[in-house]
């Protein structure tokens, strides 16, 4: 099993790789980064070497006896290094065996009965645990990245951490017409002039009245006033000079309440957008790289099994934390829900460390992972059961039952945290929760379908798009300055965005527009219809359906503008480094079409009731069509386009709604996007994402097609060296160490002899290079000419030889093997489900060779014309 990592044969290579080593500098997301990292577990060797010199100090120089592993287990043993799979079937069963071990030992006393007690309670207590900080954290993010939104227009000044909403909630000056303004709340323009809106109005006003009266005074002076020419003169003289400096005095007026503020609002928006960036990127490039991006790529890799050690550790978790709210205040075209998930797994991930089985398990940490996921989507979107089931349908590998229960109860913690904060102060966990009353006709399934075509074609569209250009920053010089990248981005983001309304506001305030249901109360230009008879309402606060107004119209086009914004910039702003989510801007480019085609159902009702699709259920005066309900459709069919999420997503919006009604539409849709996007591709942006980058991911949902056999994939192939095998026994200390340092393998096997090739066991390369460090500093007399033993009993030796070293403690003696004739698709199949590191090939008993999940990908690089050598782990 190929290991660039360990090309040394002593312990202390596995902590100071080599200059060549090609994995400690791996592509993540596109740039180049250093994974030494290991802040999410404490490294090994330290405590190794306190243990091994505690040994080595007994008795002087240490014990005579001989060290078996299974006897005595070492530190360091059984663990992985990074960039390494976990092997399942071993962790479970040592999982099985520390179980079993508790339950025996609490039959016997009562302190023993309190530690199974605990120890079967601890996992609910980390689910707790996890759940609380990661909905205070959202919590905290919820309520950062909404003040520095705000920031962006303008300050507040009862106190500059309120954002506009809060400061205005103590003012008694608000009107209903203007409750978007209050004297509380001051743009950059008001503040730079000295000067409020409403201050600038009353002088403009002022300065008009008294130029009109000017000219009626200097109008009047020519009848009234005796026809003296000196007199007269000075009239006609006096008055072109009063009309000149009034008129000079209401253009200067005119532009401080007109394009002078409006041009340093502009400004200031975009020194805001390019320095939220800059401060995001920044933090990200110096502090943690691994904090960039979405993070749900690298997620599901490391729930299938793959160590990245560093990705999931505090310092990450500290700067996603940060630069999350920085990059959503920017104004980016991104979301926080996906980077939400991240920072909930670096939640677990650093609490596991309080408990011993799952510090020490690295399958049993990976369920609490899976829970952590559920936990990222439950305060991102306030559904809970919906993160359960995203968990289970996208992002987990391995879900067992108990699993499934303690991700809904870290849920509803988090939800129920994220609750008592009421960051949004709505009482609810989301922006954008909306409740709609009409229900919905069968005519409409129509519509709702051309939602989810367009969706499934954005999905593909943006899919393909979005995985060229990160492949071009990845291959061109573009991937080398990651800040100037950003700030560009920004930059230009900001630039467009600032004329249109649209496209100005963030992007959970644009879909809660778009959601929203007109009502009498709406001042939205999106309810800009014209105004409807005292008698003609709909159910409860709506309205029935009206005709178009000039707003309305107004608003269409800004929206049709800020479609194609967000379509083209959303593209090249995921995948940069930053924190980046793709839920939100996913969902504004289907709201904002499900609106336009909702607004457009509307109209053709209203002006052609007495069609054949209207009559029966649309009459003159009904409120037949709701545009939000549009939106929201269109929302979850290009997000379910893009990452081809389906009952979980399903489940998400019907939980953001709270209406059991509108499960049908959300459903059709859903199916239908996620149809017309597999016919150009298979791959959700997830999977795109982990196949650039390389990562060791057997997708469960992909289908293995060809006739292959295990013998065509298995190495050594025909023109490579024979396999590098261990004896049972036979082999000296020396011989061991130097077949280590000239290969670059994970693990070895064991067989009988060099003739037979009987297969005995399989030991890893990391285990042995530990066990044999440890001999030689623990038991006297092991030297390089010392046997290798894997047997049970040591074979005879002369009597002036060296003491053996025995070491069938850390050997597999039930490694997976098939034969050289078994088709590939069971051969995977065997590997996703059992989570195999490696598989061992034979023939009668006989080893041929042997298979990992890395030479499983690359043939299946292979069969789809891909080039092999893009997989880039072990």
């Amino acid at each position: 099993m190929e290991n660039t990592g360990y090309c040394t044969g002593s312990f202390e290579a596995l902590h100071h790789p080599s200059d060549d080593d090609d994995d400690e500098m791996v592509d993540i997301a596109g740039a180049t980064l250093d994974f030494s990292s290991t802040d999410d577990d404490p490294p090994l060797s330290s405590g190794y070497e306190e243990y091994s010199s505690r040994a080595a100090g007994m008795n002087g120089n240490g014990p005579t006896k001989l060290v078996d592993p299974l006897e005595d287990p070492l530190p360091g043993v059984g663990t992985y290094e990074d960039f390494n799979t976990i092997d399942w079937v071993r962790e479970k069963s040592k999982d099985r065996d520390r179980h079993r071990e508790i339950t025996n030992k609490s039959k016997q006393s009562t302190v023993a009965l309190l530690h199974s007690i605990s120890d079967a309670f601890s996992g609910w207590l980390l689910m707790l645990l996890v759940g609380l900080m990661s909905g205070a954290l959202a919590g905290g993010i919820d309520i950062a990245a909404h003040w520095l939104t705000d920031m962006k227009g303008g300050v507040c000044l009862i106190g500059f951490w309120f954002n506009h909403e809060h400061c205005c909630w103590t003012s008694n000056e608000m009107t209903f017409e203007d409750r978007d303004q209050c004297p509380q709340w001051k743009s950059w323009a008001e503040l730079i002039t000295g000067t409020s809106g409403v201050e600038q109005l009353k002088l403009s006003l002022f300065m008009r009245v008294c130029l009109l009266l000017t000219s009626c005074v200097n109008a009047c002076s020519c009848t009234l006033v005796p026809s003296t020419g000196c007199e007269l003169a000075l009239h006609r003289k006096a008055a072109p000079l009063n009309k000149r400096n009034m008129l000079l005095i209401s253009i200067f007026v005119f532009l401080l309440q007109g394009p002078f503020a409006y041009i340093v609002n502009y400004l200031m928006y975009i020194f805001w957008a390019l320095l939220f960036a800059f401060l995001a990127v920044t933090l990200v490039r110096a502090f943690a790289p691994y904090a960039c991006g979405s993070g749900i790529p690298e997620i599901k890799t490391i729930l299938s099994g793959f160590i990245i050690r560093g990705y999931l550790g505090k310092w990450t978790l500290i700067v996603k934390t940060i630069t999350l709210v920085l990059a959503v205040s920017s104004g980016l075209s991104l979301g926080k829900e996906g980077p939400l998930v991240h920072v909930a797994c670096c939640c677990a991930n650093i609490l596991c460390h309080l408990f011993t089985k799952y510090r020490k398990n690295e399958a049993k940490r990976r369920e609490v992972l899976s829970a952590a996921a559920a936990v990222g989507v439950s305060v991102a979107f306030g559904a809970p059961i919906g993160g359960v089931l995203f968990s289970l349908e996208e992002v987990s590998y391995y879900f067992p039952l108990k699993t499934l229960w303690r991700s809904f109860f870290a849920a509803l913690v988090a939800a129920f945290t994220l609750r008592s904060i009421n960051p949004f102060g709505n009482s609810r966990l989301v922006l954008f929760y909306v409740e709609f009353h009409a229900p919905w006709h069968l005519v409409e399934l129509g519509p709702f379908i051309l939602l989810g075509i367009f969706g499934g074609l954005w999905g593909a569209l943006f899919i393909r798009a979005n995985i060229a250009w990160c492949r071009r920053r990845k291959s061109t010089s573009l991937g080398r300055y990651p800040v100037i990248e950003v700030l560009v981005v920004a930059a230009l983001t900001a630039v467009l965005a600032y004329p249109n309304s649209y496209t100005r506001m963030s992007g959970a305030e644009l879909i809660s527009e778009l959601f929203n249901d007109c009502s009498l109360l709406d001042s939205s230009q999106l309810c800009g219809y014209q105004q409807p008879n005292i008698s003609e309402t709909g159910v409860g606060n709506s309205l029935a359906d009206r005709p178009a107004g000039k707003g309305l119209y107004t608003a269409l086009w800004q929206l049709a503008l800020a479609l194609v914004f967000k379509m083209m910039i959303t593209v090249i702003t995921f995948g940069m480094k930053v924190p980046s989510g793709l839920f939100i801007p996913s969902m504004a480019v289907g709201a904002i079409a499900g609106r336009l085609l909702g607004v457009g159902m509307e109209q053709l009702a209203y002006y052609n009731h007495d069609w054949f699709i209207f009559k029966g259920w649309c009459s003159s005066g009904a409120d037949c069509i709701t545009p939000g309900l549009y939106a929201m459709v269109g929302a979850a069919a290009c997000l379910g386009g893009v990452t081809r999420m389906t009952v979980s997503l399903v489940v998400i919006m019907f939980e953001l709604t709270g209406g059991l009604e509108y499960i049908v539409p959300l459903m059709a849709a859903t199916m239908t996007s996620k149809w017309v996007a597999d016919a150009f591709g298979r791959e959700g942006i997830y999977e795109a994402h982990i196949r650039l980058n390389g990562y060791p991911f057997l997708e469960p949902k992909e289908e293995f097609e060809h006739s292959s056999l295990a013998v065509d994939v298995m190495r050594p192939r025909r023109s490579d060296p024979a396999l590098a095998v261990l004896t049972q026994e036979g082999m000296t200390v020396g011989e061991v160490e130097a077949l280590v340092e000239s290969t670059r393998y994970s693990g070895f096997p064991v067989v009988v002899s060099q003739e037979s090739q009987r297969l005995v066991g399989f030991v890893l390369r990391r285990d042995l290079l530990i066990s044999i460090d440890n001999a030689r500093k623990r038991q006297e007399g092991v030297v390089s000419a010392s046997q290798v033993v894997f047997t049970e009993h040591a074979p005879s030796q002369a009597p002036d030889a060296p003491p053996p070293l025995r070491l069938r403690g850390i050997m597999d003696l039930s490694p997976f093997t098939v034969t050289d004739h078994t088709p590939m698709d069971i051969t995977v199949d065997i590997f996703r489900k059992l989570g195999l590191r490696q598989c061992l090939v034979t023939h009668n008993g006989r080893l041929l060779g042997i298979i990992t999940k890395k030479d499983i990908l690359k043939h299946m690089a292979q069969m789809t014309n891909r080039d092999p050598d893009s997989i880039l782990f072990n």
